[in-house]
């Protein structure tokens, strides 16, 4: 069955709980890379229990909802589907250890034109189950490659047309004001996956290769989660609150072992950034913008 609009853009998803602890907190640091210098007392901080802060970025990895597009429901070609953005926004800090409870929507279904695809904006909200206090706000852009046009489809008739998001300000033209390289090891993506991820992609390499990849590649959202860290580290000192908002585009994968260097211009409270791989010289997070606080 082609795209259905009213399936798609009205679905309920269901609230999710997650508990969890200081050691998913350190665990999710470590699928980061933080640490890779056990002697940097700032890395430390993120993931040894003494003193522990809780990385902002924590919440896309919280009570994730699964393949739910798989459902033919939704007439979506799922095989066909890429993370295109992501955007979070930083209300309060995660406390070290808790519950939250997660509550998710799909707030626009955007038809490009057939051959052009169609995307998918889902909204989520991460709120502490003990005091009620929102903790976090995220927003998701799935790139739907294979259902554009679904607007001219019989059953999609009376579909309104949903807004767009704003396209992302260009970079500045001009040599950045930061620049950080993180490597990445080889078995990062099999650490990162156990913060909620399992995609098999990330970890066999007969599925990647269907996929047409070599080998396994590394989950978009642990990129997201390299590029926050050079943001902490360049302008932060490592101080987690400090980071307010990050929102990027995803424009290419990233292997296990490469290095990820994120270039970074910053106006006030503003800080644009990209990110590229120094051994494919491949920008792989782009027209990214982050706020500090």
């Amino acid at each position: 069955m082609p795209l259905h609009y009213a399936n798609l853009r009205n679905h309920t998803f269901p609230e999710r709980t997650q508990a969890y602890t200081e050691k998913d907190v350190m665990l999710y640091a470590l699928g980061l890379g933080f640490g890779a210098d056990p002697m940097d007392m700032k890395q430390l901080r993120f993931v040894y229990e003494k003193n522990l802060q809780v990385l902002p970025t924590m919440p896309v990895v919280m009570c994730h909802p699964g393949q739910w597009v798989k459902d033919p429901k939704f007439g979506v070609d799922w095989l066909k589907v890429v993370h295109g953005e992501q955007w979070m926004n930083a209300h309060k800090p995660l406390p070290p250890k808790g519950t939250v409870i997660v509550r998710m929507h799909n707030s626009a279904v955007i038809d490009k034109g057939e051959g052009k695809g169609a995307v998918v904006i889902q909204e989520r909200e991460v709120l502490d189950q003990a005091t009620g206090d929102l903790l976090a706000t995220l927003g998701w852009l799935l790139f739907l490659r294979g259902d554009g046009g679904f607007l001219k489809l019989p059953h999609n008739a009376s579909a309104p047309v949903d807004k767009a998001p704003p396209s992302p300000p260009p970079l500045p033209d001009r040599a950045p004001d930061a620049v950080c390289d993180i490597g990445t090891s080889e078995q990062q993506a099999l650490v990162y996956r156990l913060s909620g991820d399992m995609n098999p992609l990330h970890s066999d390499p007969e599925v990647a290769k269907a996929a047409g990849y070599p080998k396994p590649i590394l989950h978009g959202l642990c990129t997201y989660g390299i590029a926050g860290h050079a943001i902490l580290k360049s302008f932060c000192d490592y101080e987690a609150n400090r980071l307010g908002s990050l929102a990027v585009r995803f424009s290419a994968p990233v292997y296990p072992g490469e290095t990820i260097r994120t270039e970074m211009w910053k106006a006030g409270n503003t800080v644009q950034f990209r990110s590229r791989l120094v051994e494919r010289d491949v920008v792989v997070l782009n027209n990214g913008i982050a706020t500090l606080t």
